[in-house]
């Protein structure tokens, strides 16, 4: 039977179906498939920060902007807790696997060609096929002493050399040119290999890694944690945080046991305009401090602001937002003896207290932004607004009793029963440092630092595997050195890298140069291959 008829017969045979699990393998290897969930991906994440979601402050304000439509279609589809959604999770597990697979199918073929089998050693047609090449002829050199001037070139310029030998095989040629194949010529081949940057053929696998990283934080953080707030009152202690649960337009929150307790010793708000009013807009920062008991470790003291978080046993606590009600952190008096005198300075911090000459204890109880009495007839404030400030004292004379004292911040009649000295001196507020009523404090429980790890070794991770990726390459050149008949030794040099190119090109122009010397030399323009 003819060659012909082989070939023939050989393309009518049915083609060996490769089996199904190989080809759900296949297709969940891709790298197609993963570019795809990615795409997917970041379109949902894109979505999740266009649409407003139900755990961010100022969704039942965007909720009731919606029309009914827009709330049915974005509520089915799950577009308010996308992050939380089903479809959302099941796209990570599906691109997790992805390159798992994809790692696990390319990894051993490209630590193999790149690590520990090498290729050190290639063909003079190969090396001339690659944009980069260069020929040099030399005379009068041994081939030891022109390896070892390669060797100290590619050093010179960052490269790590490594040298080869192997025995060559070719053909004589006749008169007319022809290969003359019963006449065979052997000889030996010099070949030096420098390469740098290798290590930047394992950035895909550190970018898979942190990817993995990245899912699994988040993964970790969703399943294991929750989220809550606690509103901290200077003076106050509590041992409950409120869950929260969204559902929707709906907040729901429950009350968590903590496993210690905590009391709010201190809350400031540093303004850029002391005179102005406590809104977001007139704030640099807001500082919460308090001291955290526990039975098992003892007492802790804490200082949480915009951007210090504290973190503890599992649980973060970060500032979320304030009562907006006018209140002071620190209060000075001026005290004038009713009997007559210079008038007495008195500093006292929230919750503090101070001693007059005499002995009298004046003791900081509350503060009033806008004093009014309520239908009861006690003391109130009318709005949260710095419009008639008191702070309410409680000063008890030696050997008396405690008595409540007003002590306004502007001008009052004396003929007014509030306004009028007692105890012997007439109190008034000179001075007051502006302080919310209360902060809230957003808490995160995430037992297993899942967030944590998926933002500080995920996120940099990614950001750092990224940089390493596209900003470093590995470059590659060979050597190899033949010598003729007449005893001339031919250089073929050739080089090749992954990315970065313009600079490769200077690169291996620099140490053509470095090698040619006095040498003739030809080069030949092809397109750039893969070694």
């Amino acid at each position: 039977m003819s060659a012909a008829e082989e070939t023939i017969k050989a393309k009518d045979l049915p083609r060996a179906k490769t089996p199904i699990f190989d080809r759900i393998l296949n297709f969940l290897s891709s790298v197609r498939l993963g570019v795809v969930l990615l795409c997917i991906l970041v379109t949902l994440s894109m979505i999740g920060m266009l649409i407003i979601q139900q755990n961010v402050q100022g969704f039942d304000t965007y909720f009731a902007s919606l029309t009914p439509a827009e709330r049915l279609v974005f509520g089915s589809l799950g577009l308010f807790d996308i992050y939380h959604s089903w479809y959302y999770n099941l796209l990570l597990l599906i691109l997790s696997l992805n390159i798992i697979l994809a790692s696990i199918d390319r990894f051993p073929r490209m630590w193999e060609e790149y690590f520990s089998k090498p290729k050190l050693i290639s063909t003079r047609e190969r090396l001339l096929d690659l944009s980069q090449n260069a020929v040099f002829t030399s005379r009068g050199e041994s081939d030891s002493e022109i390896t070892n001037k390669i060797r100290q070139v590619f050093a010179a310029n960052g490269l790590t050399a490594r040298t080869s030998e192997r025995e060559a095989v070719a053909y004589a040629t006749d008169e007319h040119g022809q290969k003359d194949f019963s006449s065979v010529v052997r000889s030996n081949e010099m070949w030096v290999f420098g390469e740098s940057g290798r290590i930047n053929r394992l950035g895909a696998y550190i970018v898979h890694v942190a990817l993995l990283t990245l899912f699994l934080g988040h993964f970790v953080a969703l399943r294991t944690g929750f989220d809550a707030d606690v509103r901290m009152i200077p003076g106050d202690a509590t041992d409950k945080i409120q869950m929260i649960q969204f559902d929707m337009d709906k907040k729901e929150k429950f009350d968590v046991q903590l496993p210690f307790t905590m009391t709010c010793t201190d809350i400031q708000q540093k303004l850029i305009d002391p005179a102005g009013s406590i809104d977001v807009t007139n704030t640099l920062d807001w500082r919460t401090q308090l001291k955290v008991d526990d039975p098992e470790y003892g007492t802790i003291l804490a200082d949480v602001s915009m951007n210090k978080p504290f973190t503890y046993r599992g649980y973060r606590f970060f500032q979320a937002q304030t009562i907006p009600i006018g209140n002071a952190r620190n209060i000075k008096l001026e005290v004038t003896p009713q009997s007559g005198g210079s008038p007495i300075a008195l500093d006292i911090p929230r919750m503090g207290s101070a001693t007059l000459p005499d002995g009298t204890l004046v003791e900081y109880d509350q503060f009033l932004p806008d004093f009014t009495f309520n239908a009861e007839g006690k003391p109130d404030t009318r709005t949260g607004e710095y419009n008639n400030p008191v702070a309410v004292l409680n000063v008890t004379p030696p050997g008396e009793a405690r008595t409540q004292v007003f002590a306004f911040g502007t001008g009052i009649a004396d003929n007014i029963p509030v306004g009028a000295p007692k105890l012997g001196y007439k109190w008034r507020l000179s001075e007051y440092e502006k302080s919310p009523f209360a902060h809230v404090l957003s808490v995160k429980y995430d037992p297993y630092n899942g967030a944590f790890i998926a933002w500080y070794f995920g996120g940099f991770g990614l950001m750092g595997a990224l940089v390493f990726v596209f900003f470093f390459s590995h470059r590659r050149i060979w050597a190899v050195i033949r010598r003729g008949e007449t005893g001339e030794a031919e250089i073929v040099l050739g080089g090749h890298t992954n990315r970065n190119h313009a600079a490769f090109d200077q690169k291996f122009n620099r140490i053509a140069a470095e090698l040619e010397g006095n040498a003739g030399r030809r080069r030949v323009d092809r397109p750039d291959i893969e070694m």
